[in-house]
């Protein structure tokens, strides 16, 4: 426990100085850099399988992926660990408040679109949110695919899928981060930003997993 305990107070206090900075505007050199230094790499034939890797990150993909981890433990017996998978709500509700709060607009100057979502309901009409930070796509990655590793880790025999589950998530949310600069659609701030809040939400995942008691997933 003192492990995950230490990563969430570490990551807890990373988020919130990082969003400082990012209010501040101080990353706004850092992000057009970055921006602008990925923009020639864009290729038009390469779009839809830009939009397809988005669809990893998607509000629809993760929840379902996560309502089947939550499907997985209860029939395991680990109903009380099945708690752990409403991190992904209550991580996408910080996002949204954060995108209200946190003036900070996106590089739609880059932005070649995005995989069809129902969070682009808060880019459109009357009460459309202009802010790009943190991502959503990266945070939920991080939440989902890192949870679903670590629950294979903990549960799975002996073998590959125990061996490769680590590996896997970490290249899915190295290729959606990139994806997200790649289709101009965030800032470098917004994926570091969703890393962060991703990686805390992820760490109270596992607090709530290794809690003490007969049934933690451990």
């Amino acid at each position: 426990m003192t492990r995950p305990l230490a990563a969430l107070a570490t990551l807890a206090v990373a988020f919130a100085v990082y969003s400082q900075v990012v209010s501040l505007d101080l990353t706004a050199t850092s992000d057009r850099a970055v921006a602008q230094s990925l923009a020639p790499l864009w290729r038009e034939s390469l779009r839809p399988l830009a939009i397809g890797v988005a669809l990893f990150g998607g509000l629809e993909l993760t929840t379902l992926i996560a309502v089947g981890l939550a499907v997985y433990l209860i029939r395991g017996g680990f109903r009380g660990e099945a708690w752990a998978l409403l991190a992904l709500p209550l991580a996408t509700l910080a996002e949204v408040i954060y995108k209200r709060f946190v003036q900070h607009p996106g590089p739609f100057k880059f932005a070649h679109g995005d995989g069809p979502s129902l969070t682009m309901l808060l880019e459109r009409g009357p009460n459309a949110i202009p802010n790009t930070y943190p991502s959503g796509h990266t945070l939920r990655t991080v939440l989902v695919y890192g949870l679903l590793a670590f629950v294979i880790f903990r549960l799975a025999p002996p073998g590959r899928r125990k061996r490769l589950a680590g590996p896997f998530a970490a290249v899915i949310i190295g290729i959606v981060a990139f994806d997200r600069l790649y289709l101009g659609v965030h800032w470098t701030s917004d994926v570091v930003g969703g890393l962060l809040l991703g990686g805390l939400a992820l760490a109270a995942a596992v607090v709530w997993l290794e809690r003490p008691g007969p049934t933690g997933v451990r």
